[in-house]
Formats: C-alpha cells, structure tokens, sequence
C-alpha cells in the first residue's frame, strides 16, 4: 500500500476510521448487548489494525526496499534514530508476514462473528417479546371472556 497511488492509501484509511466510527456510535448509548459484543469487536478491530500497522506494512516496505539485495546487509540497522533493531532475514520476514496475513484475517472474521451473534441475538430477542405480548393478550382476551 505504501508503494500505490496516495488515492489507495486515503481510501484504507477512510475504511478503517468508518469502521471505528461505527463502533463508537453503537458504543455511545449502549444495552448490555452492545456492550458485551461491541466492546469485544472494537477490541479484536483494534488487535487487527494493530497487526497490520506494526508486521504487515513494515514486511511490505522491507520487501519493496530490497535490503536483502543489498551486499552489505548483515540484519542490524544502521540508522542512530531505531537503535538495537535487527532486520530478519528474507524467509523470515516472510514468514512474519504471511503469519500476519493470517492473523489479520482471523480477527477480522472474529469481528463479524461477533456482529452476526449480536444481530441473531437481538432478533431473538425482539420474537420473544412479541411471543409474550401476544401470549398476554390471548390470556387477558380469555379471561375477559371468562367473566362474561
């Protein structure tokens, strides 16, 4: 993403603040369920960007950068400013990235499980309020009935 025209990143970033926005706004006045399955779907969004700041995007730039190309290369970072960080090397880093990847998606799964368990969770909800309603109804349309 780092290498693509500046429109691919603004539009990842609008996506990824959308989805925050949306869990703010549903965890502004929240009921129980919201708070439960929110909470844990801002909790896994966050893990996921998260993840995906930290391992995939900096895979992506060493890979785009071709330090491993470099002669030189010994796996420790010359730069004063990040001092003690060592570079993996090509497999590795690789590894790290496609094991990200995997993460990454996980979690994002983990996010709309939790989403679809808290929309089958309020229907449910909201079928036997009116199984009771109606219930209640029939009972007091019977016993009106009854004292007739």
């Amino acid at each position: 993403m780092h290498q693509s025209p500046p429109l691919i990143g603004r539009l990842l970033n609008i996506i990824v603040f959308t989805g925050f926005l949306g869990f703010f706004i549903k965890l502004f006045r929240p009921s129980e369920a919201n708070v439960l399955f929110d909470g844990a779907s801002l909790v896994l969004y966050l893990i996921g960007v998260g993840v995906y700041i930290t391992n995939i995007v900096k895979g992506l730039r060493s890979v785009s950068a071709g330090i491993w190309d470099d002669p030189d290369f010994t796996g420790e970072v010359k730069d004063p400013r990040v001092e003690g960080e060592i570079i993996l090397g090509k497999e590795d880093s690789l590894k790290v990235l496609a094991a990200s990847n995997t993460i990454l998606a996980l979690v994002l799964v983990g996010v709309l499980v939790l989403q679809a368990g808290q929309w089958y969770a309020e229907r449910k909800d909201r079928e036997d309020i009116v199984k009771l309603e109606e219930e209640k109804s029939n009972k007091g349309s019977a016993s009106h009935k009854k004292k007739q």
